[in-house]
Formats: C-alpha cells, sequence, structure tokens
C-alpha cells in the first residue's frame, strides 16, 4: 500500500483536544517505536486561528488579530485525516523532534520557533486555506 502520510501533508485531528483542527506531519513513524507501537506521526498545528482582518483596521489592530497559537503533538495515525493539501516546513523540521517531548522547557522552544514560522507564513499570505478555521 501507498503511504501517504508523509511530512509536510496537512491532516485535520480527529480525536482529543485538539478535535477540528488544522495540522501538519512533520515526522512519521508508520511502524512504531519501542515506547509507542503502533503507527503514529509528530505533527505541528494551530490551536487558535488569526481573526478576520478588514481594510479600515488600524496596523496594530491587525497585528494583534493575526496571531497564530501553535501546538505540536503525537498523534495516532487513526486519529488523523489526510487532506490534499501540504507545506514546505524547513524551519519546523528543524525544531520539532521526537526528543522534544522530553521536557517541557525544548516543547516550549520548539512552539516558538513554530509559531514564528506559522506567522511568517501567514502574513506572507501563504497557504491560505490551512490559515483559515474549519467550518462543519
Amino acid at each position: 500500500m501507498a503511504k501517504f502520510l508523509r511530512g509536510g501533508k496537512v491532516v485535520i485531528i480527529l480525536q482529543g483536544r485538539y478535535a477540528g483542527k488544522k495540522a501538519v506531519i512533520v515526522k512519521n513513524y508508520d511502524e512504531g517505536t519501542k515506547e509507542r507501537p503502533y503507527p503514529h506521526a509528530i505533527v505541528a498545528g494551530i490551536e487558535r486561528y488569526p481573526l478576520k482582518v478588514t481594510k479600515s483596521m488600524s496596523r496594530t489592530k491587525v497585528a494583534a488579530r493575526s496571531h497564530v497559537k501553535p501546538f505540536i503533538k503525537v498523534v495516532n495515525y487513526a486519529h488523523l485525516m489526510p487532506t490534499r493539501y501540504s507545506l514546505e516546513l524547513e524551519e519546523i523540521k528543524s525544531a520539532v523532534q521526537s526528543e522534544t517531548f522530553q521536557e517541557p522547557t525544548q516543547r516550549a522552544a520548539a512552539k516558538k520557533v513554530v509559531r514564528s514560522s506559522l506567522q511568517k507564513r501567514y502574513i506572507a499570505g501563504k497557504n491560505k486555506w490551512f490559515f483559515t478555521k474549519l467550518r462543519f
């Protein structure tokens, strides 16, 4: 069977705290690991999406409404739904690894890198669909 859950693939989280949120696969483990003997992936996603911006808003209000709150998580394949979209993630891949989840300070540092990367992408106007809230 073809492996379609690869790094860079945009997915939707189906279960748990981040259900209905969009995320991108950073690293995938098709065979599982010793600690997690099931297929899973490390994902980085958007916990709180940026708000709508209009022309009449001031520069400070636009900056405030353009904030992105990210999350990083290890998720079972059964709780992921792949989409047709993908993202390039060079910056995120270097910051988020399996060792990142060992200590809270490392996790916080990785979140900051992910936030800055996603923020730049949003402000540049790339991947518009990824930064819109899922409506259902």
